[in-house]
Parts: structure tokens; sequence; C-alpha cells
């Protein structure tokens, strides 16, 4: 009688113990998709990033050549610079608006990606056109005054500006480290542009200096406003984002023309002056305008900051073969600083905050 009654109760607890063996299987592989699944979705956003990060690295680094070699004979500008600043924000819209249709095609119209809004959106698209705009005019008579060497090291400012504005604006906190980073690699970038005639690298005219260093302020400015933008609505399809951008930025361009240079495009024509160079110098600037939005999307402004003055770096490199520049002592002590400075930044970044530390 005893035994049928022992034995009842150990098939049971076999049962029971089976039943919770198999939860924890389905639990496990559950786990495990969903491990796999964000895995899978952090592999893919690293791989976005970095795609246009070393986009934005690649053609930075030929933007400042390339203004350079469009002035006729080396001293000044045979086409409108506000023509050609122009005609760099239509293709940009344009190429905006073509991704932007492809997009329809394939997922069709949403609240996401359509580009009929309000004006409440609207509104703080053209505080940033309207920086990139004065910025954009500068950095070609940036050149009136400087050489190349000399703005790239102006150029570095931005780096200072960006900072401090990241702060303001996005009320995101740098650590010590990380304000240590920026500095560094403003120092960085300046020592590898030193040559053996370095003393008079910084020999800039008082017009040049001041207005480098409010190109400077204005490119801090209208990036980290621009990144507050894109990243405010982090749904919204960022090619309506650059439409709208750009549609304001081709609208005060027009404005300038009619203002500056009405002369000079309405009279010898919109088109005068170009060439192959400068074709080449707007697809560029066009191309950099498109990634620089990517990375502020996708990536954050500070990683906009380190591409640009990486991208000075891989400039001088790309010399060595093409001009014949020779390696110098600076310059590898530049790069050594440049890359601490990256890893510093990227370091900090990744170490737990305080409560409170934190962007609220």
């Amino acid at each position: 009688v005893s035994c049928p009654h022992n034995k009842t109760p150990n098939m049971g607890d076999k049962e029971d113990k089976s039943q919770e063996l198999r939860e924890k299987l389905v639990n496990s592989d559950s786990g495990s998709n969903l491990s796999s699944s964000s895995a899978g979705a952090g592999m893919e956003d690293w791989g976005r990033k970095s795609v246009v990060t070393l986009a934005l690295t690649v053609l930075t680094s030929s933007q400042g050549l390339l203004i350079a070699a469009s002035k006729a004979n080396g001293v000044k500008y045979d086409y409108a610079v506000t023509s050609a600043n122009c005609t760099v924000e239509t293709t940009k819209m344009l190429m905006s608006l073509l991704a932007l249709v492809k997009i329809w095609r394939t997922v069709g119209v949403n609240e996401d990606n359509r580009i009929s809004t309000s004006w409440s959106e609207l509104w703080v698209y053209p505080i940033p056109a309207a920086l990139y705009l004065v910025k954009n005019l500068l950095q070609y008579y940036v050149f009136l005054y400087v050489d190349a060497p000399s703005y790239q090291i102006l150029k570095n400012l931005n780096i200072i500006s960006t900072g401090i504005l990241y702060r303001i604006f996005l009320k995101k906190i740098l650590s010590g480290v990380q304000w240590s980073a920026l500095i560094l690699l403003a120092l960085g970038c300046t020592i590898a542009q030193l040559t053996s005639g370095s003393d008079q690298v910084l020999s800039t005219p008082f017009m040049g200096l001041m207005m480098a260093i409010v190109m400077a302020i204005l490119s801090g400015a209208a990036g980290v406003y621009t990144e507050l933008i894109m990243k405010k609505q982090p749904k919204r399809n960022v090619n309506a984002q650059n439409v709208y951008l750009y549609l304001f930025g081709v609208i005060f361009n027009m404005v300038a023309i009619f203002l500056y240079d009405y002369d000079a495009v309405f009279g010898r024509g919109y088109f005068y002056g170009y060439n192959a160079i400068v074709c080449t110098m707007i697809l560029n600037h066009s191309l950099s305008g498109i990634a620089v939005s990517l990375v502020m999307k996708y990536a954050d402004n500070i990683v906009k900051v380190y591409s640009t003055s990486v991208a000075m770096i891989l400039t001088t490199l790309v010399s060595i073969p093409l001009f014949g520049f020779q390696l110098t002592l600076p310059f590898v002590l530049g790069t050594s600083v440049v890359s601490v400075a990256v890893y510093l930044h990227y370091q900090s970044k990744d170490t737990p905050q305080p409560p409170g530390a934190l962007t609220k």
C-alpha cells in the first residue's frame, strides 16, 4: 500500500521539474533572441555612425584645398561666392528631396517623412540657416587673408566654441577629462601644422583673424543648434528635416545675392567663373553638408568636431604622395596628441556618471 502511495508524489515531482526545465529553456531562448536582436541593432547603429563620420572626414579633408584652388591665380575668386554658396544649398536640398522621394516610393508617406507641416515646426529652421549662411560666406573671405595652413590652424577655434555651446544649448555636462581632451585636440592639430617656417604661420592680418574667430563661433552655434533640432524629433526623417533647413538656406542666399552681389551675378551671369574645380568644390560642400546632418542625427556634434579635425591630419597624409609633402616631427607629435585626445574623449563617455550629472 505504501509503495504506490510513495511513488505518486515522485512522479509529480518529476513532472514539475520537467515543466520548470521547459520554462527555463523557453525563457533562455527568449532572452537569447532579445540579446541577439539588441546586439544586431547596436552593430547596425555603430556601422551607420562609422560610415557617416568617415564620409565627413574624407570630404572635409579636401574642402579647404578646393576653396584655395578655386581662386584665380591664387589671388581672388572669378565667381560670385554668394552664387556658389546658393548653388551648394540648392544641391543639398535637391539631394535630400530625392532621397525623400525614394523613401516615399518604398514605405509611403507618413507622419515621420512628410514635408507638409505647421509653422510651429518650421520656425526653428531659419535660425541655423542664417548662421550657416554667414559662416559659409566668411569661409571664402577668410582665404583672401590667410593661406591654407593658417586657415587650418584658425579653424581649430571651433573646437572650444563647440564644447562651450554644447554645454549651454544641449545642457550636457562635459567632464574635466573631456574638456582636457578638447584642449589637447586643438593643441595637437596646431602642432601637426607647424613647419620649419612656423614662426610666420600665425602672422595673419587682423581682419582675417577676426573673421576666423567669428566663423568659429558661428560654426559651433549653428552645429549645436542644428543637432538640438534634429534630436528633438528623433523619429522625424532626417531628409525631411534637411529639406526645411536647406530651403531656408536657399532663400537667405538669394537675399544675399540681391543685397550684395546683384550686379556681379545678374550682370555677368549666375554661373560666371564656374569651372571644373569650382563645380567639384560645390559638390564637395554639398556632400559634406549632408554628412554633417547625418552625424548630428545619428551621432553628435562632438563627433563632427573630431572628424573634421582628424580630416586636417588626413589632408597632410594625402599631400605626401600627391604634392611631395615632407613628414616632420611636429606632424608626428601632433598626430599622437590628437589620437590621445580622441581616446580620452570616448573613454570618458564610457565612464559611469554620478546622479544628476547626466542630461535632463
